[in-house]
């Protein structure tokens, strides 16, 4: 596998969502992000410092109408820039697992870069609003990325108080857990990680 930084623009305009990203994979965590909705930014922001990502981030969407069609669409950007940013995937470890402290809650995250398209949210948040951000849509943005990443995430809180605290803990596992099954293998620098020979 090339040592070259990898790194992904994805321009995505739809009548409902305009979005300019900027993604480096091997980056140092840094970012700038704007979607209009402020939790969702912060959730950003923190995914991309505990990934160590370098996300450049501007999304204006219809926000009048609702936040789904922002947080879908961001998601689906996002996904879409990590396969696009992987390549061919060789090299990766292409799974990758965490599980995340966030004061009294607990999180875990699996991602496997595997080319199928699968999600689950098990979130716990009872709430509609977490700060300004629609909690149900928290799904949608792991639906979202998944197809754009054709990728498996898992994604749970295994328990906690705060609702903050459980979807920060959510995406900073996220985060993690890409991190990792993003990570070059240099025993496999070469192999593609599937007896398949395709992801």
């Amino acid at each position: 596998m090339s040592k070259s930084v990898r790194t992904a623009t994805i321009k995505r305009n739809t009548t409902e969502t305009q979005i300019s990203l900027k993604l480096v994979v091997d980056g140092q965590g840094v970012y700038k992000v704007s979607t209009g909705i402020r939790f969702f930014d912060h959730m950003l922001e923190l995914f991309a410092r505990h990934g160590g990502f370098d996300l450049t981030l501007k999304c204006s969407g219809d926000l009048d109408v609702d936040q789904h069609h922002t947080v879908e669409d961001v998601g689906i950007a996002l996904g879409e820039a990590f396969g696009k940013a992987l390549g061919d995937k060789k090299g990766i470890m292409r799974a990758g697992y965490f599980v995340m402290a966030m004061d009294e809650t607990l999180a875990v995250a699996a991602v496997d870069l595997s080319g199928r398209v699968s999600y689950v949210v098990d979130d716990k948040v009872k709430v509609r609003l977490v700060g300004d951000f629609q909690s149900e849509l928290l799904a949608d943005f792991f639906d979202g990325f998944a197809r754009g990443a054709k990728a498996n995430v898992h994604v749970k809180t295994m328990y906690g108080r705060s609702n903050h605290h459980k979807i920060e803990a959510i995406f900073k596992a996220f985060a993690r857990a890409l991190r990792g099954a993003c990570s070059r293998d240099e025993r496999m620098r070469e192999m593609l990680p599937s007896t398949k020979g395709l992801l």
